[in-house]
């Protein structure tokens, strides 16, 4: 399985979170909501959902650290590659907008 294709929106968040990004394989499936996180450097957290007992669960992630290795990468290369974000605090709203128009692009 291939990386296709990576798409990064970097956000001025304020705290450890700098981007949200989607990985598209094969050109034939995405995962959404790829967080990446600075603590001691730069890494990826895997989209996740809270428990009923209040934990959070990863609902896709990879099954070894090579391909973990791999997409963490691929993201971070992108992030570097990214200019900085230059407006200051979107709205929720405008963020759901790219969200749904991001989607809707992928779906074609």
């Amino acid at each position: 399985m291939q990386i296709t294709n990576v798409r990064l929106r970097k956000v001025n968040s304020g705290n450890k979170m700098k981007a949200v990004a989607s990985v598209t394989f094969d050109n034939e499936f995405v995962v959404h909501d790829i967080k990446v996180i600075e603590k001691d450097g730069l890494f990826i957290a895997m989209p996740s959902k809270k428990t009923q007992n209040g934990e959070f669960r990863d609902v896709a992630h990879p099954i070894n650290a090579e391909t973990r290795e791999k997409i963490q990468n691929a993201i971070i290369e992108k992030y570097n590659e990214t200019p900085d974000v230059e407006e200051e605090g979107k709205s929720e709203e405008a963020e759901k907008s790219e969200a749904k128009a991001e989607s809707d692009e992928t779906a074609e």
